[in-house]
């Protein structure tokens, strides 16, 4: 299966926050990390509904991961 990959202004959309938002909480760790392709900045689409279900934990504070 062929996970989808998300830009920013996606992941924005389902979180409900400007794109700006996103931004942040990635430099703070609270947010999944990203994957990087060249010079674009993606995330995994599998990881970040994980991410919303499980109540969007402080990924950085808590330690959480997707389940792989």
């Amino acid at each position: 299966m062929k996970t989808k990959l998300l830009n920013v202004a996606q992941v924005s959309e389902l979180l409900g926050v400007t794109t700006r938002t996103v931004w942040r909480m990635r430099d703070y760790g609270a947010i999944p990390a990203p994957v990087r392709m060249g010079g674009s900045v993606r995330w995994r689409s599998d990881v970040i509904e994980a991410w919303i279900k499980a109540d969007c934990p402080h990924c950085r504070k808590t330690g959480w991961r997707a389940e792989q």
